[in-house]
Formats: C-alpha cells, structure tokens, sequence
C-alpha cells in the first residue's frame, strides 16, 4: 500500500532535553547535518532550510513520495541520538550522565518528545518560516547576519551555492 503523499513542505523544530546545549560542539552538528545529506540522497525528503543551533534545530523539508512523514522524523531524531550517545559515552561519559532519564523505552534521552511539526500551506508562512529560521542565530548572538553563521541555509539564499550538497531553493 503506498503511503499519501506530503502535498506540502513542513515546518520542523527539534530541541534538545530541558534545553541542554548539546548541539554546541561542531560534531554534533556535523552528526546532524550528515542525516539530513543522507534522507535527502536516499529521496526521502528535499531540504528547503534549516538551522542548527546549540540546542535546537529547525528545518523546512518536504516528504517525498511514500514516505511517511512520522517515520521519517522518528528516524532522524533516533539516529542522530544513536550517534551521539555513541560519541559521548567515548569521549564525554561526564556529559552523558546530564542525559540519563527513568523511562521505560530507554536510559537516555537526547531529545525532547513531540517535535514541533507544522504544515506550511501558504506562501506567505514558508517565507515567514524561512526567515525566522535564517535569523535565529542572530537573534542570539551568534553573529551579525543570516549568511555568516556556518550551521545555516542563510548563504546558499544568499549566493546560490550550496555549499551542503543536499539544499533545494524553494522557487525551484
């Protein structure tokens, strides 16, 4: 049976548990950013943007057909936790303890449950959407404009260049 196709793009927001830094350290980032390279080369989504911040991320992506979008989430989210867990019960066993939870399904929780996940119908709400997500790393500091933050989609709007390898310009 094939799955209903996503007509439209989704607004995702993951965070990290009780809002922990997590994401801080580049690897980690990278962790993220090597899931979302692989979805899009295994065509189960098109990645209009996103942002990767110390504790949070948000992506605009799109399923593609037969996939289920809650499968697809669920695997990423699984994933990049797997890989992280993996790198810092090796090199950070301290920091891991800040992970440990009393649930019956696992022993540690890297993010929150129920990801934010929202469907963007309008073309006014994806632009909204997509400049909220390019400016959040000013919003908090983190540098002076969209485009100079390196964990971003801000440049390749900026230039065209995508320097990911994995982006779609949402007019294409």
């Amino acid at each position: 049976m094939a799955l209903p196709i996503t007509e439209f793009p989704q607004y995702f927001t993951a965070t990290n548990l009780e809002w922990q830094k997590l994401l801080k350290p580049d690897k980690y980032k990278d962790i993220i950013i090597d899931s979302l390279r692989f979805l899009v080369q295994d065509k189960r989504i098109k990645i209009f943007a996103f942002v990767i911040m110390d504790n949070h991320i948000h992506l605009i992506w799109q399923m593609m057909p037969d996939n289920d979008p809650e499968a697809v989430q669920r695997d990423f989210l699984k994933y990049t936790a797997q890989r992280i867990k993996k790198d810092l019960q090796i090199n950070h066993s301290k920091v891991l303890e800040y992970f440990q939870v009393e649930a019956k399904d696992r022993e540690y929780q890297f993010w929150e449950r129920n990801a934010l996940s929202v469907e963007l119908r309008r073309h006014e709400v994806f632009v909204q959407k997509l400049d909220y997500i390019h400016w959040n790393p000013v919003k908090a500091g983190l540098c002076n404009v969209p485009e100079e933050y390196k964990y971003s989609s801000a440049l390749f709007y900026e230039t065209e260049i995508d320097n990911w390898g994995f982006l779609t310009h949402y007019v294409d």
